[in-house]
């Protein structure tokens, strides 16, 4: 398959990243479109601040669209979809109805409407689809699966895992409140901006037979989405019940994300803030990998490299819109739970 032409739906701070990381592998050899609605020219850098007097679409020598279906008429074969959830599905049918294969930036979507129907359509037309979990490529969370598959701490009693941030941190260029992350008509909240615990759990441990949450809009966050999450899922895991235990905040200085196990003959800690994994075993030295020099834009390069070795051999992703359905189920069932009060059956 050639690639000639490569259409980005929204460019903010990811969708910026991503046209970089492209361009790096493809640079001047194809054409770059974009089809935008806030139409924002300054350019984001990977440490998420704005670089001055730069115009980005100039930069890149992007050309721009006011109308998707007239960005569509140029064939593009490929589509990178990085505009606010809440118009995640609509777009995807958009692009998938032209033909186009489409890596969509997490999360899938915020409910579960028009799924099914995007479902349908991507099978038809034998599309390579792709959700943006980068975190599957950190080298933390690849040695982290490896010594789980491994059973080095035998079989495992307890998870615990946490992400939490500062609100207002996340994207110092702009207003927090307008972010697609802080409101409700866009999809936001931390259940479903933050996916990428649930969705590591999940690729982990497979799905929870049980769900249940508290939380809810708990700061003085000026947002009308939940902000705090305790979220317990109980797993099947290798023919033995694992609860495990998920933090999710929008409040936390500094910020901390981590993922720990307790097995019968140790425990595991996973340290993403540090970029390290802790092994603990009884009578034994403390075992530190260390991956301080990693950058973390490498994520986004190699789970980009790997979307175009899919599209190229026409090889389903392991992260393909299929897994991305699963991972917004459970974040749905984690939101109704938190509205509900109740446990929900998964």
């Amino acid at each position: 398959m050639k690639i000639s032409k490569i259409l980005f739906i929204g460019l903010g701070g990811i969708g910026q990243r991503h046209l970089r990381n492209v361009y790096s592998k493809f640079g001047s050899e194809i054409s770059y479109l974009a089809y935008r609605e806030r139409n924002f020219n300054h350019t984001i850098t990977n440490n998420l601040t704005v670089e001055k007097n730069v115009n980005f679409i100039e930069k890149y020598s992007v050309e721009v669209y006011s109308n998707l279906s007239d960005a569509l008429l140029e064939k593009p074969e490929i589509a990178f979809i990085c505009n606010p959830s809440s118009l995640h599905i609509d777009t995807c049918l958009a692009v998938a109805k032209s033909g186009c294969d489409f890596f969509v930036e997490k999360p899938l979507s915020h409910s579960m409407e028009g799924i099914e129907e995007l479902k349908s359509i991507c099978r038809s037309k034998k599309l390579i689809t792709y959700v943006g979990f980068q975190f599957r490529f950190h080298p933390c969370y690849l040695l982290f699966k490896k010594l789980i598959e491994e059973e080095i701490i035998g079989n495992l009693l307890s998870v615990t895992a946490e992400v939490g941030e500062f609100l207002p941190d996340m994207h110092r260029y702009e207003d927090y409140s307008q972010l697609y992350a802080s409101r409700k008509d866009l999809g936001g909240g931390v259940v479903v901006s933050q996916i990428h615990e649930i969705d590591y759990l999940y690729d982990l441990f497979g799905k929870p037979t049980k769900v249940s949450a508290f939380g809810g809009h708990l700061s003085n966050l000026e947002i009308d989405v939940e902000d705090v999450a305790k979220v317990l899922l109980q797993m099947n895991f290798k023919g033995r019940k694992l609860p495990i235990s998920l933090h999710m905040d929008y409040i936390q200085k500094p910020p901390s994300r981590f993922c720990k196990i307790i097995g019968e003959e140790g425990k595991i800690t996973m340290d993403i803030t540090n970029s390290r994994v802790i092994i603990e075993k009884p009578g034994k030295d403390i075992e530190c990998h260390d991956f301080s020099d990693f950058e973390r834009n490498e994520m986004f390069v190699k789970e980009i490299d790997y979307f175009f070795q899919c599209v190229y051999n026409r090889k389903l992703p392991v992260i393909s819109i299929e897994e991305g359905i699963i991972s917004l189920k459970i974040a749905l069932a984690i939101k109704e739970s938190l509205e509900s009060g109740t446990t929900i059956d998964f």
